[in-house]
């Protein structure tokens, strides 16, 4: 994402609804230079960073169907309801989304602040390269937990997103559904762990809180890509986040112990804020759903890219049927579990990996 405004070779051009809209939005004058370079990162929309005479911007437009292997479609939609999830965020946290510059919602087209990668990088691409700060995590826990309080019993939230058919879409299907269907004999308990999800309704969710969707910037973190906001279950957030942190654990070397520290610490820093119910309840849906969920990266429709290794996805496999089938009653039981299972004595049929 480097600067590209100064070559002489324009580059790859979007199509002329994304030109329009700039010129719409008067972010941009018809006779300016524009300089469009496709931002990676997503599968669910086009990203594009725009670099106009003396600023940069960004333009996001959501895709009818995804850019995975599945067949996964969605509404585009959802545009508008990111839009309407980062305003959210920036009354309540205004350092925790980039700037918004402007939106069209029948278009499906909004524009917001470039922040650099030099300021603000990637939070995955630091825990990739065994980057793993604790404070980064607690931030990160304490962040996701004071949205949801600030959200928590609004009923004029809940009925601007009742994206029920948007979430079923994006999230209980690819997610947990389909999981459901490549595992008959835990068919029962997934599905049922869906239908709890999507009938519970207490705050606004953001509802792909993954590291590659944090940037860490220099007054906390950033969150992007809110595409699967829904007023719902806000333990959902919490175990996809710490989902991530345990499945990295399996790749990034010599880094696990403090991958799983960062996964508690994220957990309770959330915990701190939750106001709305009882700590437990919220920590028992979380505790429940996160097996299904790191199951969900392996054989559901959208699977993580770097676990290429057969053991990690036996292993996956392994942990998540045993975790699914004796629930925990806490974030922290899960990855004390996922701690033994990566540290159990080696056996001839042991799926034991080396940190």
């Amino acid at each position: 994402m480097s600067p590209t405004s100064a070559q002489a070779d324009p580059g790859p051009l979007p199509d002329t609804a994304l030109t329009d809209f700039l010129v719409e939005q008067r972010l941009a004058e018809p006779t300016e230079a524009a300089q469009w370079t496709p931002l990676a990162g997503g599968v669910s929309s086009d990203l594009w960073r725009v670099d106009l005479p003396g600023r940069s911007l960004c333009v996001k437009r959501a895709l009818a169907r995804l850019k995975v292997a599945a067949d996964w479609h969605a509404p585009v939609s959802r545009n508008a309801y990111e839009w309407a999830w980062m305003r959210f965020a920036s009354r309540h946290r205004p350092d925790s989304v980039p700037d918004l510059l402007a939106h069209d919602p029948e278009a499906g087209i909004f524009a917001m602040a470039y922040l650099p990668p030099e300021r603000y990088p990637m939070w995955k691409g630091q825990l990739l390269d065994g980057e793993v700060r604790v404070a980064t995590a607690a931030a990160v826990g304490e962040l996701l937990g004071s949205l949801h309080a600030a959200s928590a019993g609004d009923a004029a939230l809940a009925a601007e997103f009742a994206t029920d058919d948007n979430f079923h879409r994006l999230r209980i299907e690819p997610y947990l559904s389909a999981t459901a269907a490549a595992h008959p004999d835990l068919c029962d308990l997934l599905q049922g762990l869906a239908d709890r999800t999507a009938t519970t309704h207490l705050a606004l969710v953001h509802g792909d809180v993954s590291p590659k969707n944090i940037l860490v910037g220099p007054s906390g973190p950033v969150l992007l890509d809110a595409e699967c906001a829904w007023y719902g279950d806000p333990a959902f957030d919490l175990a996809f986040c710490v989902n991530h942190l345990l499945l990295k654990s399996l790749v990034v070397p010599g880094r696990r112990a403090e991958l799983l520290h960062c996964a508690r610490v994220l957990a309770e820093a959330y915990a701190r804020c939750v106001d709305w119910e009882p700590r437990s309840a919220l920590e028992e849906r979380a505790a429940t759903l996160l097996p299904a969920l790191l199951l969900a990266r392996v054989d559901g429709k959208s699977p993580v890219e770097y676990l290429t290794d057969d053991r990690h996805r036996l292993l996956v496999r392994t942990a998540a049927a045993v975790l699914l089938r004796a629930p925990a009653a806490a974030v922290a039981d899960i990855v004390d579990a996922w701690e033994s299972t990566l540290t159990a004595p080696a056996g001839p049929s042991s799926t034991r990996l080396p940190d």
